[in-house]
C-alpha cells in the first residue's frame, strides 16, 4: 500500500532523528512562503513557530493569543507547500488534556510530522520572556499521555517541552522530562537553558533521551556552534528566518522612503523572476492550461 505524503514525511523524520551525533538543523517558518525558502535551501525539515505566527499574522508578541484554528490553517498551508517533514509548535495544547487531544487530532489531519507541547500555564509566554509559570508535573504528563493516545499514526513524533528550568530550577526540569518520557514523549525540549555548561551537560543528565535545543538570538540560551551540540537530536532556530525578514523589509522600505523609488535596490530585493519561481507560478500555469476548456480565451 502506497504511503500518503504525510505518513511518508513522518517516517522520514523518525528515521532522520535516529542518527546519532548528527543533529537535525531545524529552521522555523511563520508561513508557507518561508517554509518554501527553507525547503529550497536544502533543509531536511521545517518548524512551524507559534511565536513567529503570532508576530507575523497578529502583529503581537508570543503571549498566548494565537488560536488553534489559526495554527491549523497555517499548518495546512505549509504542509501543502513543501515536501519535507513539518514539526508543529502546539503551545500548551490550547487547554487541558481534552483540548490537547483535540489539538493533536486536528494537527495530525493537517499533516504535522511532529507535535510539540509544553507545560506552561495558560496563557503561555515566550520561553525567553520573564514571569513564566508552569502547571503541575502530573498535569503536564497527563497532557503528554493524552496526545499520545489521540494520535492515529504511530510515526508522528511527540516533543515535550518544559519551562520549569527557569521557574523551578534545572532538577525540576529533569524530573519533568522523566515523567514526560514515561507518558509517551519521544523528544525532550528543556527551554531557556541559561549557560554553556548546562547546554553541554544536558545530554549526560538525560542520557538516552533525544533532546531538542533552541537557539534564540537575544534569548536566555547562549548561541553555540552546531559542532558543540552534536549530542542533541534537534537544534532549533525557531525565528531566525523571521528576524532576517524583518531586517530585509526594513532595509528595502527605508530605501524606498528615502529615495521615493526602487532604482538601484537590486542588492536588497529578490528579483521578480526569483519570486515567481519560489511560488512555482510555472507549475500553476501548466495545470491551468491542461484544464482550460475555453481555448485560451479565459472566462
Amino acid at each position: 500500500m502506497k504511503l500518503t505524503k504525510h505518513a511518508s514525511m513522518r517516517k522520514t523524520l523518525r528515521a532522520r532523528l535516529a542518527r546519532k551525533h548528527d543533529p537535525l538543523l531545524l529552521p522555523g517558518a511563520a508561513n508557507a512562503l518561508a517554509a518554501r525558502v527553507i525547503e529550497e535551501l536544502g533543509f531536511e525539515a521545517v518548524y512551524v513557530t507559534g511565536a513567529g505566527i503570532a508576530n507575523s499574522y497578529l502583529g503581537a508578541p508570543d503571549i498566548g493569543l494565537l488560536s488553534l484554528d489559526e495554527l491549523v490553517a497555517h499548518v495546512e498551508a505549509i504542509t501543502d507547500a513543501v515536501q519535507i517533514p513539518v514539526v508543529v509548535d502546539a503551545d500548551t495544547g490550547f487547554g487541558n488534556a481534552l483540548n490537547a487531544q483535540r489539538s493533536m487530532r486536528r494537527l495530525e489531519r493537517a499533516g504535522a510530522s511532529a507535535i510539540q507541547i509544553e507545560d506552561q500555564t495558560f496563557p503561555k509566554r515566550c520561553g525567553h520572556f520573564e514571569s513564566k509559570s508552569v502547571i503541575t508535573p502530573q498535569e503536564a504528563a497527563a497532557k503528554v499521555a493524552a496526545i499520545a493516545e489521540a494520535r492515529e499514526d504511530e510515526n508522528l513524533l511527540i516533543i515535550a517541552r518544559t519551562d520549569a528550568a527557569a521557574t523551578e530550577g534545572l532538577q525540576a526540569a529533569l524530573d519533568r522530562a522523566a515523567l514526560f518520557v514515561e507518558a509517551g514523549a519521544e523528544v525532550i525540549f528543556v527551554e531557556a537553558i541559561s549557560s554553556p555548561e548546562q547546554v553541554r551537560e544536558m545530554p549526560r543528565l538525560l542520557k538516552g533521551v533525544p533532546l531538542l535545543i533552541n537557539m534564540v538570538e537575544g534569548g536566555k540560551t547562549p548561541l553555540m556552534a552546531l559542532e558543540e551540540l552534536s549530542d542533541y537530536a534537534i537544534v532549533l532556530y525557531a525565528n531566525a528566518a523571521l528576524q532576517g525578514a524583518i531586517f530585509g523589509m526594513r532595509n528595502v522600505l527605508k530605501s524606498l522612503r528615502e529615495t521615493g523609488n526602487l532604482q538601484g535596490s537590486e542588492a536588497i530585493l529578490a528579483p521578480w523572476a526569483e519570486r515567481q519561481e519560489l511560488v512555482r507560478k510555472d507549475l500553476y500555469d501548466a495545470v491551468a492550461a491542461r484544464f482550460d476548456t475555453t481555448g485560451g480565451r479565459g472566462t
